[in-house]
């Protein structure tokens, strides 16, 4: 059973759902995302694991914090997180804009990661993602961080229908659950929802230049395990090669971006093995 409690951490307060007993997981989402993101991963983990799935601040029912938007301090609250339920050691798993914080707190704290599993998302500017970045970025990355609430003042009054769009192209035309579909629209109306929420893209500068920093003074040690789906493929792979110790890579086929709930049973077919110790098999 899932429960919902708030912890007051690094200066912001987060929303989290617990579930499970036994070795610790946390799992960070994405945009435009909630913690509801992994309910079916949470359902299949519970089991054997302590699953730990915040709301990213100033997502969903987490602050909204003015700042601390870069990966950085997203890595921090992760960790004070951890710290406030009494975990000393962790899994780490991230999706999209939970995946780069969950690498940095990898390469800061290798005593705290257990285990790392990032997917479908880049890791800054590091090397190899020039393939998939060839036409540009996404378009939506220049969109949300445009200066003077561009973003905002555009969608407003439309975010429904923005969020569907991402729901659509993430699931690869399949959509989800209408509970799941209708919570997440819930956290990202109304001006000041999309605001934090855009922050996370404004600040991706500052957290390129973290990992930057990050990488040039450490390697990243613990075992990973990257996942790849569409739209980004082998690019997150392509980018942890040089850089890590103990890596792991799975393409899930006919799998969109939004892989825990458009190929739930593929992705825990991979997450349990490894989360126990194990090289998963191909999905």
């Amino acid at each position: 059973m899932t429960e919902l409690r708030r912890f007051h951490v690094n200066g912001v307060r987060l929303n989290v759902a617990l579930a499970g007993s036994g070795p610790p997981v946390l799992l960070l989402h994405g945009f435009p995302h909630t913690w509801e993101l992994w309910t079916d991963v949470i359902a299949g983990l519970s089991d054997r694991h302590l699953v730990i799935a915040p709301d990213l601040r100033g997502f969903g029912a987490s602050g909204r914090a003015a700042d601390g938007y870069d990966a950085g301090t997203l890595a921090e609250d992760a960790e004070a997180l951890l710290a406030a339920l009494d975990v000393s050691s962790a899994a780490v798993v991230g999706i999209d804009a939970g995946a780069p914080p969950a690498f940095l707190l990898a390469l800061r704290r290798p005593d705290l990661v257990r285990r790392l599993v990032v997917m479908e998302s880049l890791l800054g500017q590091l090397p190899g993602a020039e393939e998939f970045l060839a036409g540009g970025p996404p378009w939506w990355f220049g969109f949300h961080a445009a200066a003077h609430g561009l973003a905002e003042t555009v969608i407003e009054g439309h975010e429904p229908e923005y969020v569907d769009w991402f729901l659509h192209a993430g699931t690869l035309g399949d959509g989800v659950r209408p509970a799941i579909r209708d919570a997440f629209v819930r956290a990202y109306t109304g001006r000041e929802a999309l605001r934090h929420a855009f922050a996370y893209y404004r600040a991706l500068p500052e957290s390129a230049a973290q990992i930057d920093a990050a990488v040039a003074r450490t390697r990243l040690t613990v075992p990973t395990l990257a996942v790849g789906a569409q739209p980004v493929g082998t690019a997150l792979e392509r980018q942890l090669r040089p850089v890590a110790d103990d890596l792991t890579a799975h393409l899930i086929e006919d799998c969109g971006h939004i892989v825990p709930l458009h190929r739930p049973a593929a992705l825990l077919a991979l997450l349990r093995p490894f989360l126990g110790g194990e090289v998963p098999q191909a999905a």
